[in-house]
């Protein structure tokens, strides 16, 4: 399996009242970690999305300048996630020998570095199926997707990520990890992500 990832982070953070992908996390930014995990993760791209006015964000995104990190500006934001998700499926930079690409939330970096290894070698093992992690048997994000699917989102008929994984072939991975139930979306959700992080080794 060879894998590309999204980070989703052209929401406006309206509840969070700053940008959700600038806020502080251990020695960088919610951003720079979540790109540093996924480069630990071993994947080889990673297109971060971003509103195209967004300048912050895409300061932060020059100051973390990788060679695998790739900015990709969504013209309608307001649209909601699901137009993110269709402009890093149009987008036609893909490397070519990916057999995977991952749809990674921008505020989740509490998530434990073990349960996205877990949900690699899941995905791994069941290379034809969307993979996703579960808690308490709702599925959550992150979702690996094989390419074709990933690549149908750009196309298809449904309007949400919601209806499409409904039609989808779905292989839920089981987890422990709390931090999937959590998202960050108000101060006292950072709060409390802070307080869920254990750092890993290594």
């Amino acid at each position: 399996m060879t894998c590309g990832a999204v980070i989703l982070g052209a929401g406006k953070s309206s509840r969070m009242g700053g940008p959700k992908l600038l806020l502080p996390w251990r020695k960088t930014t919610v951003l720079g970690h979540l790109v540093s995990e996924w480069i630990r993760l071993g994947v080889a791209q990673i297109v971060v999305v971003v509103a195209a006015n967004d300048e912050a964000v895409q300061h932060e995104l020059d100051r973390l300048s990788s060679a695998r990190l790739v900015a990709l500006h969504n013209a309608h934001p307001e649209e909601g996630m699901f137009s993110s998700i269709r402009c890093a499926a149009r987008w036609p930079g893909w490397a070519q020998s990916f057999t995977h690409i991952a749809i990674s939330l921008g505020d989740q970096p509490h998530l434990q570095h073990q349960t996205l290894l877990d949900l690699m070698a899941f995905a791994e093992s069941h290379p034809s199926q969307i993979c996703q992690p579960a808690r308490n048997g709702r599925p959550r994000h992150p979702i690996l997707l094989p390419r074709a699917d990933f690549l149908a989102l750009g196309v298809c008929p449904q309007t949400t990520l919601k209806e499409y994984l409904a039609g989808a072939r779905i292989a839920l991975l089981d987890c422990a990890d709390e931090g999937l139930d959590l998202d960050i979306d108000r101060p006292q959700d950072y709060a409390r992500a802070l307080k869920l992080d254990l750092p890993n080794p290594g």
